[in-house]
């Protein structure tokens, strides 16, 4: 089995937009790494939900011990992580009323099925069905339907079926994070290459015109975590898909980054970071 976390951040920001997160654990490492997880947590003293909104500098020290366990996982293959999102500055054209109305699940739609590179998966046979734990579906009424039917429909894609990738319906569930540590791990990733990415970190205080004590906070815990992505990728760039060698790593990689460009798209340059 294939378990697979998944959230979402900003829709829309400055510069980038539609964050989606993964965070995917085989199952022979399923059981020791939720345990070793509670432990973690427990002599951390963190009693509460682990967020990226919460990072203060009462949780600071203790946010950065959860970095490194987050890392220590992917360093020995036990973990993998991925980040998608959109670049302001690719103006997709020509798109339908539909397209536009169900841009968001449509888009984690396209997530779910390359972001991981399930189609290169080298499991065995018998492990390579998918368990989704997606924390609150960003659909209401019958747009939740047309989402999970969106990818139950991945069942009969060519790669998926060629490389026995298998997603059951009573395999999509929709969770609350404050019950699911790893989602609370991909949290604070995912925060922090949002708040990066689109500037969060130059935010200044409207009374003092400085920043404040926590955004401070959340620059140097980004830097941290990057430090991390870099003993994996050296010169990684956080605003661009991560490159590879062979299609393979889409699969083995720890950790990836999908700058996503629309196809047709046309570059508008006003929308450059500053």
């Amino acid at each position: 089995m294939i378990y697979i976390w998944l959230d979402e951040s900003d829709k829309t920001g400055q510069y980038y937009s539609n964050f989606y997160g993964g965070i995917l654990i085989e199952s022979r490492f399923y059981d020791e790494i939720i345990y070793d997880l509670r432990s973690l947590t427990n002599s951390l003293g963190i009693d509460e939900e682990i967020k990226w909104q919460k990072v203060n500098l009462y949780t600071f020290e203790k946010y950065k011990r959860v970095v490194d366990y987050i890392f220590d996982l992917m360093y020995q293959g036990k973990a993998k992580i991925r980040i998608f999102f959109r670049n302001n500055q690719y103006k997709p054209q020509m798109l339908t009323h539909e397209q536009k109305e169900n841009e968001f699940t449509i888009l984690y739609y396209e997530f779910i099925k390359h972001g991981f590179g399930l189609k290169y998966c080298d499991l065995p046979v018998e492990d390579r069905f998918v368990r989704l734990y997606i924390d609150d579906i960003p659909a209401r009424g019958a747009q939740v339907g047309q989402f999970k039917r969106y990818i139950l429909g991945l069942n009969n894609n060519d790669d998926f079926v060629r490389n026995h990738i298998r997603i059951r319906e009573n395999d999509i569930i929709e969770v609350d994070s404050s019950e699911h540590l790893p989602l609370q791990l991909l949290d604070l990733i995912l925060g922090a290459i949002c708040f990066r990415l689109n500037n969060k970190h130059k935010v200044k205080q409207e009374d003092t015109g400085r920043r404040g004590k926590r955004t401070i906070l959340k620059e140097k815990l980004y830097k941290y975590i990057l430090s991390k992505i870099c003993n994996i990728k050296p010169n990684f760039n956080i605003g661009e898909s991560t490159g590879f060698d062979y299609y393979s790593e889409r699969w083995s990689s720890p950790y990836r980054h999908w700058s996503f460009k629309p196809k047709g798209f046309i570059r508008d340059y006003s929308e450059r970071k500053q």
